[in-house]
């Protein structure tokens, strides 16, 4: 293990969780995610250093804002303190070589963003999941010395295979059941875990998703297939990226 790169990970992961906020925020609207300093939603007033610091800004200030006193979401830490888990994730597997850690935590905090910004407004923007296919395509052939053709068919087989069952969803219901966000996102998970895992992705995704409506359900909330409630469209996103994280970490050599 490449303790030196685990622990500089670690060190910046809080500060790629409130960049990720900035994203998960900005990047649906429309905004800007990197010219454009942080503000009060409330009051407006810029944000100083000492206000960005992750999370211990946050408790510093017990929460509201240092001008106007206004209440802060607990998003921000939420997301900055989340992104410590990929790296820490991999800190407990086998001795992985720099480049392995650094991809994978990549990936993860890319899935991160992906899942949030699924949740909150329900898209999975080309500008995350188009380079993240690339991204897993070159890690591919970085590790193993050669262009990955697996990969490459894997992104394409799973992108045509669920665009597919879009197509027959809507046939079939009249409706749209899977956007092509979540065609992309499998693709990208294609890219990053090969052929043979891609069935392994769509399964743990099929079962977060199944047991996501039966909690909707004990909560008294009702569920029509991807839609609670019958006008609340529920996430895929969040499901994909979970099983594509877990079927990359299942893949790593002798793991």
């Amino acid at each position: 293990m490449d303790i030196i790169t685990l622990w500089t990970l670690l060190i910046a992961a809080p500060f790629v969780g409130s960049f990720l906020g900035v994203v998960v925020t900005r990047l649906p609207v429309g905004r800007s995610v990197v010219w454009g300093r942080s503000a009060c939603d409330r009051c407006g007033h810029a944000l100083g250093p000492a206000s960005l610091v992750p999370v211990l800004s946050y408790l510093w200030s017990k929460g509201r804002c240092r001008y106007c006193a206004a209440p802060i979401g607990a998003f921000h830490p939420a997301i900055e303190l989340a992104a410590v888990l990929p790296p820490l994730c991999l800190a407990f597997l086998i001795p992985l070589d720099s480049l392995t850690l650094c991809a994978g935590t990549g990936l993860g905090w890319a899935l991160l963003a992906l899942a949030w910004i699924d949740l909150r407004h329900m898209i999975l923007p080309d500008v995350l999941t188009l380079p993240l296919i690339l991204a897993g395509i070159l890690v591919g052939w970085a590790q193993d010395g050669h262009f990955p053709v697996d990969r490459l068919a894997a992104a394409a087989a799973a992108y045509a295979g669920l665009v597919l069952l879009e197509t027959l969803y809507w046939r079939i219901r009249g409706r749209d059941g899977i956007g092509r966000g979540d065609a992309k996102l499998l693709a990208a998970g294609g890219a990053w875990t090969g052929p043979a895992a891609v069935p392994h992705v769509l399964l743990i995704a099929a079962l977060a998703g199944l047991l996501a409506m039966a909690a909707l359900r004990l909560a008294g909330r009702r569920v029509d297939g991807r839609r609670v409630d019958g006008t609340t469209p529920m996430p895929f996103g969040p499901c994909l990226a979970l099983g594509i994280w877990a079927a990359w970490l299942f893949t790593l050599p002798d793991l």
